[in-house]
């Protein structure tokens, strides 16, 4: 899904600023706001992103900060005004988790997209019949004709649109044997499934391999995670993690730097992009 100004890299850009602006002026978050007779709640939600901040408040702050280079200034009220914008996805936030949105945004700018998955095709790959399978399972207590499954249905769709975007991320699934293995929807969903995979995996920003089972245990193979890097250099990567307490964004760099690894590992395992089609052709083929 191509996400057109999202909001997300100037909230990020600009509440990283603001932290580092404060620890240059030698206040504690404490002091930043009793000085400013806010709580320090505000502060800490600000530096973390979890609340949004007015120019206003922008400008507060840099003046407590020292912060007096008008082409910073202005840089920062830039971005406090890009940061409050409306997401794109807004027509969504009724029906999605906001993590999901939030890694619907960073992928729409990301330069490069690395994903490892062990239970599902990933979403962004899903077919409809695919997609209506998994999300009336997880959303089992839902009618399947709800609006709410057709228009999550809807948003996986609309990712689609991402690998043919203008400035298109590279992107790099490793999938388990058993997500490609694992009838989902019928037979004949699955198989329709495969051959979309197989369809993608031939443009020249996208690469699919697989896992074995023959492979065994491997360290990497703890989690689904995704990787998602940015061309911009000030920007840190982040990785998208799954689990069933609920799905974490992470952008501490040791972080990214241990999923990394674990992808790389992974890809010691793997098939390898050309045998790894050669598997999903045949895979798709018992599927008759």
């Amino acid at each position: 899904m191509v996400v057109d100004d999202a909001p997300v890299l100037p909230r990020r850009r600009l509440r990283a600023e603001l932290k580092r602006a404060r620890q240059h002026s030698g206040l504690t978050q404490e002091q930043a706001a009793n000085q400013l007779y806010w709580s320090e709640s505000k502060i800490i939600r600000i530096e973390n992103g979890a609340s949004g901040v007015s120019v206003t408040d922008v400008k507060a702050l840099l003046d407590l900060y020292g912060v007096t280079d008008p082409g910073q200034v202005n840089l920062l009220v830039k971005l406090a005004q890009a940061a409050r914008k409306r997401s794109p996805l807004g027509a969504y936030r009724d029906v999605a988790p906001q993590s999901l949105l939030q890694l619907i945004e960073y992928e729409s700018v990301a330069s490069a997209i690395r994903q490892f998955e062990t239970v599902f095709i990933p979403g962004i790959l899903q077919t409809a019949d695919y997609a209506r399978a998994v999300i009336e399972n997880y959303y089992y207590d839902e009618q399947p004709e709800s609006s709410r499954l057709r228009a999550l249905v809807e948003l996986r769709l609309r990712r689609n649109a991402l690998f043919d975007s203008d400035d298109a991320p590279s992107f790099h699934f490793m999938l388990d044997e058993a997500v490609v293995r694992r009838l989902v929807g019928g037979a004949s969903a699955m198989r329709r499934q495969l051959e979309r995979l197989i369809e993608v995996a031939d443009k020249p920003n996208v690469v699919v391999d697989i896992i074995p089972f023959s492979a065994g245990l491997n360290p990497g193979m703890r989690n689904p995670f995704e990787i998602i890097e940015f061309s911009d250099p000030s920007e840190s990567d982040i990785v998208f993690m799954e689990s069933r307490r609920g799905d974490i964004i992470s952008d501490v760099t040791e972080e990214t730097l241990s999923y990394r690894e674990a992808f790389a590992e992974l890809g010691k395992a793997s098939l390898g992009p050309r045998d790894s089609l050669t598997q999903l052709a045949r895979i798709a083929d018992e599927m008759m």
